[in-house]
């Protein structure tokens, strides 16, 4: 997400938020796991598998998905994913809907409009997010975990994200949830780092469970809340 070049000047734009310097001091310098450099088809891929599914459940099914297309243990190919049938894909747990996801993202990396990755480097994020959500079910936020976590973009903020929203109202000590539009706009300020914000917001989650969430010292501020459900 961030390189040691830029992380100075990242602390320094999240620490002119008093709010945002609670959670960095609370929660610790951001500490990334190195991730696999997979290719874009196989990132996509298992994004899919794992929809909706424990990840031991969709990593049970990966390998059998990968027996079953592969060749000699490796992830299958594109175009491996197009010749085998519906049928023997069935066979290894994935559901009909996601079967014709697979085959959807391999068509478009083969058509190019899943850019290999090399591709993908010289591309603005909403150029990336634009093609791959092209993709039958593949929605935006799965864009942006892969531009935040594999491509290491220093500027996303998955806005629709709840863990992200939630982390934020218990941070800023907010009455609902901020509407999607809003936060957006209050996480201009932390621009052009807002990837490394939105992990603080995650992590704002994890104080609060541990009861080691700052307080926050301001007032909280006026923003659109998401409206409560009827009842």
């Amino acid at each position: 997400m961030l390189g040691n070049s830029s992380a100075r000047a990242a602390y320094r734009v999240l620490r002119a938020d008093p709010v945002m310097a609670g959670l960095i001091a609370a929660a610790g310098r951001y500490c990334p796991e190195p991730l696999p450099d997979h290719p874009p088809f196989q990132s996509l891929a298992r994004a899919i598998a794992h929809q909706q599914l424990h990840g031991v459940a969709a990593e049970r099914i990966l390998a059998r998905f990968v027996d079953a297309c592969g060749t000699a243990g490796a992830f299958p190919l594109p175009q491996q994913v197009l010749d085998t049938s519906d049928a023997r894909l069935r066979a290894t747990g994935f559901s009909f809907a996601k079967i014709a996801a697979l085959k959807d993202l391999a068509a478009k990396s083969l058509s190019g409009v899943v850019p290999a990755r090399a591709e993908l480097d010289a591309l603005a994020d909403i150029e990336i997010i634009e093609r791959i959500t092209a993709v039958r079910g593949i929605g935006r936020w799965t864009v942006e975990m892969m531009l935040m976590f594999q491509l290491q973009r220093p500027d996303v903020l998955p806005v629709h994200d709840f863990g992200v929203r939630n982390g934020f109202r218990l941070a800023y000590r907010l009455s609902g949830m901020p509407r999607p539009r809003a936060l957006a706009q209050f996480g201009e300020r932390w621009k052009p780092f807002r990837s490394l914000a939105a992990w603080y917001l995650w992590r704002a989650c994890d104080l609060a469970r541990v009861k080691r969430l700052p307080r926050a010292a301001a007032r909280p501020p006026r923003i659109a809340l998401q409206p409560a459900p009827s009842k």
